[in-house]
């Protein structure tokens, strides 16, 4: 009988050492919500639109010095067909790559390359301030002001692109929370470097249109994030910032001929993604 007490005694004491254990192996490996938890990362591919405010232009070289005044200027957007799908085409278009990663529960490193078209609006009339001493140029300039219609001037875009390279620190929160599905807003801030491919020509010159580091951005951010089966992810982001371009190439040679220009830009984007995590669970 004493044995028998003891006996039992012991397996109830093991039942609650196992029970202790499974608990403890429960809260220890429990799998993280998607896409917001230390060690997730993501990956994203879209397509974006964006205004740019106005801006002056100064252009500096051997035997001129001025600048264009409240320049307007325009996206643009190629026309939706399977440009938009084919992996070999995806650069023609406005796209957006994300590469994020979360170095804690809620707050991701991400880094982006937002690859916009800036078209200068050719049917306008400008402002000039400065000096031109070609005189079939200058003699362009009439009550201080030129007008670009004719290309003749100058034709100036930044459409292979307007590449703004960033590295973004975001925030995230849960909205919903659900089987399949949950729902995950962001905001945050970036920085990064300019590297644009500029198309442009200047008085006739022969057109420079070549890859190069020409200044910095910065800008806020906000996302909605919808991801499904926990990998899947559909994202829509609209963003605010100011760019800062000082030494834009005008010219193919190396001559030291160069623009500069800054100006506030907004952008809309969306597109998929796929999100999944670095650490092993259970």
């Amino acid at each position: 009988m004493m044995s028998s007490l003891v006996f039992g005694q012991k397996k109830e004491k093991d039942t609650l050492i196992d029970r202790s254990m499974d608990s403890f192996e429960t809260t220890s490996v429990k799998k993280p919500e998607p896409l917001s938890k230390k060690g997730q990362m993501f990956v994203f591919f879209g397509w974006n639109r964006a205004i740019f405010s106005n801006s002056d232009i100064r252009f500096k070289g051997n035997g001129y010095d001025f600048q264009l005044n409240n320049v307007t200027a325009q996206d643009r957007p190629t026309k939706f067909g399977i440009v938009y799908i084919n992996p070999g085409w995806f650069t023609v278009v406005q796209y957006n790559f994300r590469a994020g990663y979360f170095i804690k529960d809620n707050l991701a490193l991400v880094l982006g390359i937002d690859h916009m078209k800036y078209v200068m609006d050719q049917n306008q009339t400008v402002n000039f301030k400065g000096h031109i001493s070609d005189p079939e140029y200058a003699g362009m300039v009439q009550n201080g002001q030129v007008n670009l219609a004719d290309e003749k001037f100058l034709t100036f875009e930044h459409t292979d692109g307007l590449n703004y390279e960033n590295l973004g620190l975001e925030r995230y929160q849960s909205l919903i929370n659900k089987k399949n599905v949950d729902l995950v807003w962001s905001y945050g801030a970036g920085i990064g470097v300019m590297f644009p491919k500029s198309n442009i020509k200047l008085f006739g010159n022969e057109r420079s249109d070549r890859f190069h580091v020409a200044g910095m951005g910065t800008d806020v951010r906000a996302s909605l994030n919808l991801v499904l089966w926990n990998h899947w992810m559909v994202r829509v982001e609209g963003k605010a910032g100011y760019i800062n371009m000082w030494d834009i190439k005008t010219t193919l040679n190396n001559k030291p001929d160069k623009a500069q220009q800054d100006f506030v830009f907004g952008q809309v984007m969306a597109g998929v993604g796929y999100t999944f995590n670095t650490k092993k669970y259970k």
